[in-house]
């Protein structure tokens, strides 16, 4: 079995220093770099086991939805050359990778360990970075509700049950609330 590095030089920030988008993006793309495809099938073995009892078309829409969006994500953030401007909210990201660290500590196995490492590298990246919705546009959450993106503004329809969730990242995200939802 393979064994994921761990930690990181996510896990070595400094949060007393300022941090440009830039300098987390190269972070970022170093944390990427060390990713093997075979952490990304080990997370999608854990997806798969932890959404066994979803309903069959839920399950499968979101195995899925996930494995291709760190597929995708973990390419983007690769690949990615954009010059982006301005710091990070250091603070925020202090909170967030703490919550996502807590996360790591309570892991019971390999495979859900590469799902939280790979899980945190993306969403810190989305979230921070790029400054997108954490989960994927399309993502569908119980109720048949969907996130959804349009005129530049992410709507979800979960958000605000989510907010005081301790382990939830809703906090963090630059989603709306999707207004009109029956409650």
């Amino acid at each position: 079995m393979r064994i994921l590095k761990n930690p990181g030089p996510l896990e070595d920030l400094k949060f007393s220093e300022k941090l440009s988008k830039k300098e987390l993006l190269n972070i970022l793309k170093k944390e990427a770099s060390q990713l093997h495809i075979k952490d990304i099938m080990d997370a999608s073995i854990y997806l798969r086991e932890d959404a066994k009892f979803m309903p069959p078309k839920e399950r499968d829409d979101f195995i899925s939805r996930f494995t291709k969006a760190f597929f995708l994500r973990i390419k983007d953030l690769k690949e990615d050359q954009e010059e982006y401007e301005g710091l990070v909210d250091t603070e925020k990201l202090k909170e967030f990778l703490g919550v996502l660290n807590e996360q790591k500590r309570n892991v019971k196995c390999h495979e859900e360990l590469c799902f939280s490492h790979i899980a945190m590298i993306v969403a810190t990246y989305t979230a921070f970075v790029r400054e997108e919705s954490i989960h994927p546009v399309g993502t569908r959450f119980p109720g048949g509700f969907i996130l959804r993106y349009e005129k530049g503004i992410y709507y979800c329809p979960v958000k605000e049950k989510q907010m005081n969730t301790p382990g939830a990242l809703c906090r963090f995200c630059v989603s709306v609330q999707e207004e009109d939802l029956p409650d």
